[in-house]
């Protein structure tokens, strides 16, 4: 194994792993898409969704199967049929729906049974169960059109569910209800989805879709400067859902968001739009700091606040790195304890990204500002400015006149926040006595 991969997969897989221990014991609930089983896209989201069970993650797969249903209607010679956004299911659309169900069922189930050596679910042990979870009632008439054998959801067997996936499995639904007299129905699968989230009070909802999620500027084209809005809060996401027009089709803006922003609103903490079109975009999504898609969550997940004693792991994790290139002054954990009142955190989602310590001289009127460290994940996006304004913020609480730091290497950054270089010998004269003349770091100060 080469000695760049080592160098690249061991930072990497560190920085996972804060994931990975966060959504242990959670619980799923992924939509897919049935364009998404068309495009071949199966096989890779099976070994996907095997991965993150692996982890120790409960999931509920929902599928779609819209594409398919056309494909049978048009063998069949009978047309499709749509009103306000939702399928007519007439007699023969029920059929091929039913057909269509049973195929896909067995495809999945199929796809989660792989194991053969020297492939990414070699040794994987995936039980699928899927069952009648979903009781519904049909949708009735609407604006004068009968939806005839197309149903919503009425109640989710939560209990059902949640015995299958506690015994290790994963569930398998189809978007089908019956009724307490065994009448069958149609249900939309986003509909399904977000039901049985909302049911579950699941902490994920995740759309495997083929949109890859809401832009900056929704509606304008896609552009360096209008990429994709990767984390929206809940009041924005309904202000913006306000906006939008109706939902007609998958492409159209609305026509995810509207089922993120219901679950949202109804106990699910986060919902996703993520593209299929992306190999891995679930990995990504739940993995990755920034993810791949759109996050709706219903608080910003972000928080810049005081340190406490849980974060001392944390801040350890993050400034490692930067100790053993020399950029830091090395800092052992009982330091850390030691000082920990002294630092200021920006978390988000549970990880720490940033961090800076302020050690006050009362006596001078001033504060060093030490161990200002950034995530790599996360530089160029503001985050070592939010902790120096909350630093700055801190110093002038305390009545102080100005703060100083000591650095080798970033000394423009600071100045471009406004410090001003100075000789040593400025320095607090209890300061001055443990500076290091052999690191010959530079002292920059900034007036409050």
């Amino acid at each position: 194994m080469s000695t760049v991969f080592n160098f690249t997969f061991v930072p990497w897989f560190r920085s996972v792993a804060p994931y990975i221990h966060m959504h242990r014991g959670k619980t799923f609930v992924v939509g897919l898409v049935g364009e998404a089983i068309a495009a071949g896209k199966l096989a890779a989201i099976a070994t996907d969704l095997a991965l993150i069970q692996s982890m120790g993650v409960k999931v509920v797969l929902v599928h779609g199967f819209r594409p398919q249903v056309n494909e049978q209607l048009q063998i069949k010679g009978h047309p499709a049929h749509y009103s306000h956004g939702q399928r007519i299911t007439d007699a023969v659309a029920l059929d091929c729906a039913q057909e269509a169900a049973g195929q896909l069922r067995f495809e999945i189930e199929a796809a989660f049974s792989q194991g053969l050596p020297n492939t990414p679910m070699a040794g994987a042990t995936v039980r699928v169960i899927s069952g009648n979870f979903i009781t519904a009632r049909p949708m009735g008439i609407i604006d004068g059109v009968d939806f005839k054998s197309t149903g919503v959801v009425r109640k989710v067997d939560v209990a059902g569910i949640r015995r299958s996936l506690d015994g290790g499995a994963m569930v398998l639904i189809s978007p089908f209800g019956f009724s307490p007299t065994g009448e069958a129905f149609n249900l939309a699968m986003e509909e399904t989805a977000t039901s049985v989230a909302t049911a579950l009070q699941a902490d994920k909802l995740l759309f495997v879709t083929e949109t890859p999620g809401l832009r900056m500027r929704p509606g304008e084209p896609a552009s360096d400067d209008n990429p994709i809005d990767t984390e929206i809060p809940l009041a924005e996401a309904r202000a913006l859902l306000a906006r939008l027009p109706a939902a007609e089709q998958p492409a159209d803006d609305s026509f995810y968001l509207r089922h993120c922003v219901s679950a949202c609103e109804h106990g699910v903490e986060r919902s996703h739009i993520v593209p299929y079109a992306t190999d891995g975009s679930l990995l990504l999504e739940v993995y990755v700091h920034d993810g791949i898609g759109t996050m709706v969550v219903d608080e910003k997940l972000e928080s810049l606040r005081e340190a406490d004693a849980d974060d001392v792991g944390g801040i350890l994790q993050l400034i490692e790195p930067f100790e053993k290139d020399g950029t830091l002054v090395k800092r052992s954990r009982t330091d850390i304890e030691r000082d920990i009142g002294n630092y200021t955190v920006l978390e988000h989602d549970g990880v720490i990204f940033a961090c800076a310590a302020l050690y006050p001289y009362p006596d001078a009127g001033t504060a060093e500002m030490a161990a200002l460290t950034v995530s790599p994940q996360s530089q160029g996006q503001g985050d070592g400015e939010k902790v120096l304004k909350r630093v700055e913020q801190r110093a002038r609480l305390m009545g102080l006149k100005s703060i100083f730091v000591l650095t080798t290497r970033t000394m423009h950054w600071f100045i471009k926040r406004g410090f001003q270089p100075v000789d040593p010998d400025w320095l607090p004269d209890a300061r001055k006595r443990k500076y290091n003349w052999d690191r010959r770091s530079q002292v920059l100060v900034k007036e409050l």
